[in-house]
């Protein structure tokens, strides 16, 4: 039986916890409860993490810049999570050194260092390495103008399997998660929530549950509105972030990060081995969150960015993808999208006796552990039972009895010489140690299926439609296995074709049974 067809639970008429949203938040929130014994229900409209959580910087970080804005709270939080998360998952997150060229106009030496010694201290650092500053030669990629600046420690993190090693995480533990199902309707009744939904398929069906988390993302207004028919407690800004990715632009495994005039930054990180990936920008956006995508504006801001930093020099015509989201951060009235806090705010109703609703407005990748803590406590007087915080010190599935990814690549090609190297690594970066279930019973090459290209083959197609709620060729090339850069169209056509057939069989077994 595929994940997302789970039937609902027998032991449970009533779920203690139906979450609306499957992004990081929603995803990190039901492995929580579902950790400390509490039934949980986790629905998504479309794909785990397809919006917002799988559009981000990709970065674990205290976020340097937000210093200068005196959000030490959400800095020292996200300092201590680093270590934290990577401990929790070091196949999917890994640590990165990031060059702060110094641009003495915008920011004084003086500042930086003041910035990066407070970054260093504020929260526990074990595993990553402190700061230092930086002379540049000939050699350097930037322009022969930067002559000086920084260096310290961050993480990169691959936030779209982040989300769904969450989401397992939750279904290890219990939880049901129905992905490509929306709330269309939610009423308190008698002390429990009655929650109607739709799948894409147009079926309908109803649950009922204790309390009711809306983890929506960029719609957790619209969800309050329009669903729940409630006020929302705070204003939303949407404010848009875009990417775009080239080929690679320097040598080594190290990030940058760029000051702009307008005393914003920009990231260049390396990206899957063979590409930059540059951005984010920041903007107001009051368009359609379903259908995000950059502006003529937004790109010509990057490629600046870029080419006032570096000797090689990018064009429009040298981007190879980009990408888009929205993040939802609470309306704090400033007129700099920039600065707008991207701390989160927790908001939970109910009166004495009504099952309580418990609203996530704002946050970012690198605290969504916290931010689940913090929803669990202000739901705990509701479920006195309630285990107790568990999450810091468990590791994420694949994360079992692994603390280098690289080794168990370098192990998983010992064991299977046949495997190639280049798909052992990745597995073992995406997988962890649930590699070895991809392995099971295979003796060749050949055991492990068609082979749509890129290393991609059949075993691994249907590892992800049965253990990750994977449907569509979207659902595997882009956020589970980041392939879509590498594979042809005729190649994504034909995986295309084969999930469609893959679903239709699926389906028509339904109807027998």
């Amino acid at each position: 039986m595929l994940p997302h067809s789970q039937p609902h639970p027998p032991f449970a008429e009533v779920y203690d916890l139906a979450v609306i949203g499957g992004g990081i938040n929603g995803a990190g929130i039901a492995a929580d409860a579902a950790g400390r014994g509490l039934s949980v229900f986790l629905c998504e409209k479309d794909d785990l993490g397809e919006h917002t959580s799988s559009a981000s910087s990709k970065l674990i970080h205290g976020g340097l810049r937000y210093l200068e804005h005196y959000e030490f709270r959400l800095v020292r939080e996200a300092l201590a999570e680093r270590e934290v998360l990577l401990a929790k998952a070091p196949h999917i997150i890994k640590p990165m050194r990031f060059i702060l060229p110094h641009r003495p106009h915008l920011r004084p030496a003086w500042m930086i260092r003041a910035g990066l010694f407070l970054y260093d201290h504020l929260g526990k650092r074990e595993k990553l390495a402190g700061s230092k500053g930086l002379r540049f030669d000939s050699q350097s990629p930037l322009k022969s103008s930067i002559k000086r600046g920084f260096e310290y420690s961050d993480c990169w993190a691959d936030d779209a399997r982040l989300v769904v090693l969450n989401a397992m995480d939750a279904h290890e533990h219990g939880a049901h998660v129905h992905t490509q199902t929306r709330c269309i309707s939610a009423r308190r009744t008698r002390g429990v929530w009655h929650i109607h939904l739709e799948r894409k398929d147009g079926t309908l069906f109803a649950i009922r549950a204790r309390a009711l988390v809306n983890a929506a993302g960029p719609w957790v207004a619209s969800v309050l509105s329009e669903e729940l028919k409630q006020q929302s407690p705070y204003g939303i800004r949407l404010i848009k972030g875009s990417h775009i990715i080239v080929e690679r632009q320097f040598e080594g495994d190290q990030a940058y990060i760029l000051q702009n005039e307008d005393r914003r930054i920009v990231f260049a990180i390396p990206y899957l081995g063979a590409f930059t990936m540059i951005g984010t920008t920041d903007e107001e956006y009051h368009g359609d969150a379903n259908h995000v995508s950059i502006s003529p504006s937004e790109t010509q801001y990057l490629l600046d960015v870029v080419n006032n930093h570096f000797k090689r020099q990018l064009s429009p015509e040298d981007i190879l993808h980009s990408f888009s989201g929205v993040r939802p951060l609470c309306d704090d009235e400033s007129d700099d999208p920039s600065v707008v806090t991207r701390d989160y705010t927790l908001s939970i109703s109910g009166n004495p006796g009504e099952a309580p609703l418990l609203s996530v407005f704002g946050g970012k990748l690198t605290t969504y552990r916290r931010l689940a803590e913090s929803a669990l406590e202000l739901l705990a007087p509701f479920f006195p039972k309630a285990g107790p915080e568990w999450t810091a010190e468990h590791p994420l599935p694949g994360a079992e009895n692994i603390t280098d990814a690289n080794e168990l690549g370098e192990q998983l090609q010992r064991e299977h010489e046949w495997l190639p190297i280049a798909v052992a690594q990745r597995w073992a970066h995406s997988y962890g140690s649930r590699s070895y279930s991809l392995l099971s019973n295979t003796q060749n090459i050949r055991d492990l299926g068609q082979h749509f290209g890129a290393g991609l083959y059949k075993r691994e197609v249907d590892y992800l439609c049965e253990h990750e709620w994977a449907i569509t060729a979207p659902d595997i090339l882009w956020r589970r296995s980041k392939l879509q850069l590498f594979m042809s169209p005729q190649e994504q056509a034909q995986l295309s074709a084969y999930l469609e057939a893959k679903l239709a069989v699926a389906a028509e077994s339904a109807l027998i049974s």
